[in-house]
Formats: C-alpha cells, structure tokens, sequence
C-alpha cells in the first residue's frame, strides 16, 4: 500500500532550474568554454560536486572545483533575488492537499539542505514534511538511490510503499533503482528529459488527489 510521497524539489516544487542552467553557462563561457545550454542537461538532478567535478575532467577546467560552485551559487543567489522564489504551478496547494491527507511526506534533493529548507520555508510548505534529506547525507548522488531510500528509512516505511515525483532522468533513474512507484513531471516550460523509466507523467498537478495516486500506485501492484 502507498504508505509516503517523496517530493523531488528542484523542478518539482520549485522553478530552480533556469538559475543553474544560466549560471553554469556563463561560468563556462568565461572560462572560454562556450557551451550551449543544453550540455548542462545532462546534470540535472544530479549534485553540485558531481556536476563540476565532471565538467572539470571533460574540459579542463583549471580552478578547483569549489570555486566553480561558489561562483555558480553567487550567481544563482542574485538571480533569486532579482526573481524570488518562484513556486511550480500549483505545487504548494498540491501538498498542502497531500498533507491533509494523512499520508507521509518528505523532500529528497541533491540540494544542500540548508537551501532546500530555505526554499520551503519561501514557499510557506515547510511544515508539511516529515523528513527532509539532502544528497550531502548520503554517498552516492542521483542516479543511485541512496537519497530516496535514506528519505524512507528515515520516514519509517518501505521503499516499494513510496511514490516519488522526479523531472530529470537522473532523478527518475533513481527513485526507480529505489523500486519507488516513479510520478514523471514534465515541466512544459524546459526541455522535454527522458522519463521513460517513470511509471506515469504529468504535466500539472491540478486535479491530483491522493485517491488518484492510490489508484495509479495500485494499478503497478496488480
């Protein structure tokens, strides 16, 4: 039975995307590496280190690799300021929803947590998790599953008993090593990412109920 819900952030709850995808494209291009936007997909979902730390053994970057974050995070921080914390459409009503509910809640992000709490105290949604867990906690980031399965042990329920909504192919690739039921959220306002290992796709969140959920997460069990 569906016991948990565990909420990706980045994309899911909050329009965070474009302040990566921006920032690390300027800081590439500066550093002489005009890339188009959309090399950066590839690294959706995925950590802040993880992420570099990769560009910086493709190409060559020459500083450290926190130095790149910390350019990257002051960008993004003036981004954030010029536009606010920005809601997904209809996510903090949809787990308010939830929430009222009954059934368990959680956030699961590659995130540091100190921004992935700041974030849902912006978007007035913080008290309605249970548990937050960042991927700093565990020792593989997105596509493994440490970070959904540390959110479940920490929730108290099974993995199997867990739905999980993701929008980057790593983090769907994740939830569903984690054998969690997968929500696939395509966001109609980026680039289409490659869900394909997502158990159902939506691309808003009006009209989901938790009986909706229930009857979808059911339907993979019979």
């Amino acid at each position: 039975m569906l016991e948990a819900i565990i909420f990706d952030m980045d994309g899911v709850l909050v329009d965070s995307e474009y302040t990566f995808l921006e920032s690390k494209t300027q800081i590439l291009k500066e550093a002489g590496f005009p890339m188009a936007i959309s090399y950066q997909y590839q690294f959706m979902g995925t950590t802040f280190e993880f992420m570099w730390q990769e560009m910086k053994a493709e190409l060559g970057l020459p500083l450290p690799v926190q130095s790149y974050i910390d350019k990257m995070n002051l960008l993004r921080k003036e981004m954030i300021a010029k536009d606010g914390v920005k809601a997904i459409k209809n996510s903090p009503s949809l787990v308010k929803r939830l929430a009222k509910s009954g059934i368990k809640l959680a956030v699961a992000s590659s995130s540091p947590k100190i921004e992935i709490e700041q974030v849902l105290k912006a978007l007035e949604i913080q008290q309605y998790f249970e548990v937050i867990v960042s991927a700093e906690q565990v020792e593989h980031s997105k596509p493994a599953p440490d970070v959904f399965l540390k959110a479940a042990e920490e929730l108290g329920v099974k993995p199997e008993n867990c739905l999980v909504f993701e929008d980057t192919k790593n983090g769907s690739l994740a939830a569903s090593n984690a054998q969690m039921y997968v929500v696939g959220f395509e966001n109609p306002d980026y680039p289409a990412q490659d869900l394909s290992v997502a158990n159902f796709i939506v691309k808003q969140y009006d009209g989901l109920t938790i009986e909706r959920l229930n009857d979808l997460f059911n339907q993979r069990k019979k």
